[in-house]
């Protein structure tokens, strides 16, 4: 709380009623004497306003040295919490506000969807190389097209497509839709809302496209797994329709902000100060230089791995600009919320509710038995490095793309992004994450226990 209590008054002047020397003053007459006389307070009055005025600008810069001090702590209070998700997606769509809601975090039963214009452009994103999407495909095409009015944006290789060019019934609604190619045009500015036709990748992929502020996705269950795909195709008009008129739940889906520096890192030869016990807590990294290759935001999880070594990976974690742990295994999984129900359940961790602010780290295969997975807060940032013992390099890789190899001397840098991704709810944010570990990973899944019959001993009866 030392930090919210600064805040409200770190960049406030001194008062212009009285100056410090003013009131210390004032307070000695008053104990001296009964008070001064009229021509006395006029004259006391006059030197007062002289004195404050010369006083004025020294303490103006006394208040600003200070106030900047104040508020870095100010900062750091508030970066423990996390960054404050933008709460608009896209030229259009944001969060509907609540007047009773008095938390920074806002209650996930009151994210609702609302529209300050109408939506015009929707981008239609489906699965490649899956047959059994054309129908659907075209189907809803038609539908945002022909009913709706609307300008449906489409990736170029989708409409190139060999199957929709034959079709000769769908080449006017092809000739009407907007296409683009990923990497050369930039849609994030006209983008009102998101349609994916696929499975859990289509929903990442969209992710990925969109490097800043996301507009809402709606993302229909036609792939394999489906777990952040809540919407049954059979009725997409029914909820298409519903989306359009706003008053959605969403869930928001954090990302990580992630920096890859390549170049020299120099780190302190000592990563503990001796005390007298031995230990110590860990220095702070030392002088940092390199450029940024590369700078994503990322739905599910960071990968750091072996690679194609046989060797162990041996990588240094850092937390805040502090040595925290070194993992030594096949590698470390740093994943959203979101991406706890992806790789890193299948290495072990827990599974987190996506409106939950946090960041998970989790060991791959370490050659420890008691490292766990952790949880961290959103706010802070975490850098991987190589160890300098490390006897081979490590791979990354960002929701499974874009992989590179990590040398001694770079380092990535992750914390949370302030651009969620706003994911459609069909239900509301909890039914349809449980629905989901339910039917997608069969959560808890086993047989009932049936009850005693009349007159057993529940002693001598077995489970």
């Amino acid at each position: 709380m030392e930090g919210v209590e600064e805040r409200g008054g770190a960049n406030r002047p001194p008062r212009r009623g009285k100056s410090p020397r003013r009131r210390r003053e004032g307070k000695k007459s008053h104990r001296q004497s009964n008070g001064p006389s009229a021509q006395e307070r006029a004259g006391s009055d006059q030197r007062d306003e002289e004195l404050e005025a010369s006083e004025w600008p020294a303490a103006l810069e006394e208040t600003s040295e200070s106030s900047s001090k104040r508020l870095d702590r100010c900062r750091r209070a508030h970066f423990l919490h996390g960054p404050y998700p933008t709460t608009h997606f896209g030229p259009k769509a944001c969060v509907l506000p609540n007047p009773t809601s008095v938390m920074h975090i806002q209650d996930p039963a009151s994210q609702r969807l609302t529209w300050s214009k109408p939506p015009l452009n929707v981008l239609v994103i489906r699965k490649v190389r899956d047959e059994g999407l054309l129908e659907p495909f075209k189907e809803l095409c038609r539908f945002l097209v022909e009913e709706k009015r609307l300008m449906v944006f489409v990736e170029k290789k989708v409409v190139d497509d060999v199957a929709l060019t034959a079709d000769e019934t769908f080449s006017s609604i092809r000739k009407q839709l907007c296409t683009f190619r990923e990497g050369f045009d930039d849609i994030s500015d006209c983008i009102d809302l998101i349609i994916c036709l696929g499975g859990d990748g289509t929903l990442l992929y969209a992710s990925s496209l969109f490097q800043g502020s996301v507009p809402p996705v709606m993302a229909f269950h036609l792939g394999s797994l489906g777990f952040l795909t809540p919407f049954k195709f059979e009725s997409y008009k029914t909820e298409v329709d519903k989306v359009f008129e706003g008053n959605a739940a969403i869930v928001l889906r954090s990302r990580l902000k992630v920096k890859v520096v390549k170049g020299l890192f120099q780190r302190s030869e000592q990563l503990f100060k001796p005390e007298e016990n031995g230990t110590g807590p860990p220095n702070h990294i030392g002088t940092e230089a390199g450029k940024i290759t590369l700078q994503l935001q990322v739905l599910n999880e960071v990968v750091v791995d072996r690679g194609p070594s046989s060797y162990l990976s041996n990588v240094d974690l850092y937390l805040d600009g502090r040595l925290i742990t070194s993992v030594q295994g096949d590698g470390v999984i740093v994943s959203t919320p979101t991406g706890s129900t992806a790789y890193a359940a299948a290495a072990g961790a827990s599974m987190i509710h996506p409106n939950v602010p946090a960041i998970m780290v989790t060991p791959i295969c370490p050659h420890s038995l008691s490292f766990r997975p952790i949880v961290v807060p959103a706010g802070v940032e975490l850098m991987i490095t190589l160890s300098p013992d490390a006897r081979n390099t490590a791979w990354v890789s960002f929701d499974g793309r874009k992989r590179q190899e990590i040398q001694h001397g770079d380092s990535i840098k992750i914390t949370t992004s302030c651009y969620p991704v706003p994911s459609l709810c069909c239900h509301d944010l909890v039914y349809d994450w449980f629905d989901s570990l339910a039917q997608c990973l069969h959560w808890n899944v086993r047989k009932k226990q049936t009850r005693l019959t009349d007159g057993s001993d529940s002693s001598d009866t077995e489970n």
